[in-house]
């Protein structure tokens, strides 16, 4: 939305005055019309009852946004009784505080356009927030409620009780347009100007930027059925370039939190960093702060230096569930119990726990524990078995016996050697550096196949290597929280026992919130914090996880995705023709390896991006590798035929578009020799996915051949929304 200062309105906003003329709407009206782009449409009978409307909305802003300034100052201003007073009211305060904070961002353009109901009833105005005004009259519904669905997903075929739709096109915060929808034949036109969507349509070739545009208000009915599905399993928004797979990604996400009370938090996956640049406005557009946006190789710390798999066949063997397998070998291997047991000299006296010892005390760990987290509590285990053996038929002495042992260093040593502790990292490093080591943990690998992931130490970690150091840590745990010295570790929790000692002190009241921290599971959580996962932590977990340009991960990537979402509600956007390794089978297939078996696929075919110019030229070369390829029907066409040329014609093409198009953004894919440029971006096939550009200049011979090669042409020629062109030559 524009940022620019929202005027007031609270003085002169008038909501019922009778305007006639243009100028009277030009006089009154200024701060929420712009009469010079309206034209002749700024008349009473066009727009007079909307322009009313949205006075009544802006100076409904701004006395909101002054009583909730002057209830923050209020709740600030408040003296606390006791502890538990001080903490609501500072959560008050930071309530109050975020929604002044949207509301001071908010400005009259919020309002997306307004449907009339078939049976006469009043105009339902849709925005993206709610809002009444001081006397409870409802002003604007959110986008997201079920009252304002019919806005989207009302159609000719299907009117779902709306005669008319109007949207609103606006321009710095005044409304510079509105295209008109008949939806019921039957309903009457007065005061609507009609235009088959023509403007909509138009709007689509409206020059680009390095940020995706706010399209909420021009969200179409098949994209709204996806966004508003339910979050059971995995919903699949399948569809082919310009489809609008990322709009319905991002306002699915903004819906969810919103619509579905089950959803506590949304982790968005993108493919590149280019990709979250470019959507970084829309979540917090819709008001949403909170959802988690990056891409897999944000996930682990390896992946900020991690570099391209040059081998394609190394890829496919590290992206394989079987090599996750492998890793949860590899650590297994350091679990398995001493073949001959283990003896122990300590101070208490000599033990020995044989093989069975150790596989009992394994088993009675909790389910689940990380190795490194376990070695405390296999050393408890450990030493009751010890006990138990030393002193069987009194189960108190031995529990006493037990407690000695475990504290005893000699005992805890020969544990932790049989036991060590590891770095997850070092576990996946060892598997490409160890030939015995991987043919033990993945006995399945031909000799050809274990050369092939041979990798020297001093490497750099790969993208396809990432999937496989998340798992390791997934089950390794963090080292060296594990191995703090038990002395620290209760210093630790004597200074946390003051500090909770003196917080139930503060609580003059008594049953207030400090004294809470009695009941034994807030005053462990306040313990052990530092064992607590961070709220904002990448590692989840989140309630629901949604995954851009799905078609590309492997089995491994979705491992790794859905170890974030135990609850396994996610959002796949892809398209199977834009896979450069090639997709085999279908999505329930694909996803029901990772541990998805429930997945609905709901298919987007409109194209809306790519002109049908572009996309007859894109078809043939997609549809030479993949014949079943879903091409979509472009709803425009451009004017600009494809234009093929010699590379020499680079700069002379670049150099006249840009002096002919005051605006917009080009992008050169294939030539890495072309530096980045205030409207030009050099980038590869592989980053310009999910992007779009008024011009797109590729350099065909630069890219690949088989599908791969294909692949990457079909996702860089869908780019364009305007121009295509296409050079040849070295």
């Amino acid at each position: 939305m524009p940022t620019t200062p929202r005027t007031s309105h609270t003085s002169d906003s008038p909501t019922t005055s009778d305007f006639t003329t243009t100028s009277d709407l030009d006089t009154h009206l200024d701060n929420v019309l712009d009469v010079a782009r309206l034209g002749a449409r700024a008349t009473e009978a066009l727009i007079g009852s909307d322009a009313r409307h949205l006075a009544a909305i802006a100076h409904a802003l701004d006395t909101t946004l002054a009583t909730h300034e002057a209830r923050l100052a209020d709740a600030r201003a408040t003296q606390a009784r006791d502890g538990r007073a001080a903490v609501e009211r500072d959560q008050a305060a930071r309530r109050l505080a975020s929604r002044t904070t949207q509301l001071a961002l908010l400005r009259v353009d919020l309002c997306l356009g307004r449907f009339v109901p078939s049976d006469g009833g009043a105009p339902v105005y849709v925005g993206r927030t709610g809002l009444a005004d001081e006397n409870g009259t409802r002003l604007l519904v959110d986008w997201r409620t079920p009252a304002a669905a019919p806005f989207f997903a009302a159609t000719r075929a299907e009117p779902l009780g709306v005669a008319s739709r109007r949207r609103f096109r606006w321009t710095a915060g005044r409304l510079s347009g509105f295209w008109d929808e008949i939806l019921d034949p039957a309903a009457p036109t007065d005061g609507l100007v009609p235009d088959d969507e023509s403007q909509f349509v138009a709007s689509l070739a409206g020059e680009r930027t390095d940020r995706m545009r706010d399209v909420l208000a021009t969200i179409q009915a098949d994209q709204d059925e996806a966004i508003r599905a339910d979050a059971r399993g995995a919903l699949v928004v399948d569809g082919g370039p310009g489809t609008g797979k990322t709009v319905v990604a991002l306002h699915r996400a903004s819906y969810l939190l919103h619509a579905d009370p089950r959803i506590g938090g949304v982790l968005v996956l993108g493919p590149s960093e280019r990709y979250l640049g470019y959507v970084a406005d829309v979540l917090p557009g819709l008001g949403d702060e909170g959802v988690a946006t990056c891409t897999l190789r944000d996930l682990v710390p390896e992946g900020a230096t991690a570099v391209p798999e040059a081998d394609p066949v190394v890829a496919r063997l590290k992206g394989s569930r079987a090599m996750v397998r492998a890793v949860e070998a590899a650590v297994r291997f350091f679990e398995e119990a001493p073949a001959d047991g283990i003896e122990v000299e300590t101070s208490i006296g000599a033990f020995t726990l044989s093989a069975d010892d150790w596989a009992d005390a394994v088993d009675a760990l909790e389910p689940g524990l990380p190795h490194n987290l376990a070695v405390d509590d296999l050393v408890r285990e450990l030493a009751l078995v010890a006990a138990r053996h030393q002193e069987p038929h009194a189960p108190a002495a031995a529990d006493n016996l037990a407690a000695a042992i475990a504290h005893d260093p000699a005992f805890r040593r020969q544990v932790r050697r049989a036991w060590p502790l590891l770095d997850p990292a070092e576990v996946v490093a060892d598997l490409w550096d160890v030939p015995a080591y991987l043919r033990y943990c993945a006995p399945r690998l031909t000799t050809d196949e274990r050369a092939a992931l041979r990798r020297d130490a001093s490497a750099a970690w790969t993208f396809a290597d990432l999937p496989l150091l998340d798992a390791a840590r997934a089950l390794v745990g963090e080292a060296a929280r594990a191995s703090r010295s038990d002395a620290e570790r209760e210093e630790e929790r004597r200074v946390r026992a003051e500090v909770a000692a003196e917080l139930r002190a503060s609580d003059d009241g008594g049953e207030g919130l400090m004294a809470q921290l009695v009941h034994p599971d807030l005053a462990d959580t306040l313990l052990d914090g530092d064992d607590a996962v961070d709220g904002a932590s990448l590692d989840g977990p989140f309630a629901h996880v949604v995954v851009d340009e799905a078609q590309d991960l492997s089995d491994a990537a979705w491992l790794m995705a859905l170890r974030r979402c135990p609850s396994r509600s996610v959002t796949v956007v892809g398209d199977r023709a834009q896979a450069r390794d090639g997709f085999e089978g279908t999505w329930a297939e694909r996803l029901g390896r990772a541990g998805l078996p429930d997945v609905r696929v709901q298919t987007l075919t409109v194209g809306y991006r790519t002109p049908a110019e572009v996309l007859e030229e894109a078809a043939p070369v997609i549809r030479a590798v993949l014949p079943d390829a879903d091409v979509p029907t472009a709803v425009r066409r451009s004017g600009v035929p494809v234009l093929h040329a010699p590379r020499t014609a680079l700069d002379e093409i670049l150099r006249e578009w840009l002096d002919a198009s005051p605006g917009g953004l080009a992008a050169v894919i294939g030539d890495p020799s072309v530096p980045d440029g205030p409207r030009v971006r050099s980038l590869s096939a592989v980053e310009a996915k999910g992007l779009e550009f008024d011009l797109v200049v590729l350099h065909d011979d630069a890219l690949g051949s088989g599908v791969t090669g294909a692949v990457d042409r079909y996702v860089a020629m869908t780019r364009a929304t305007s121009r295509l062109v296409v050079l040849h030559g070295r």
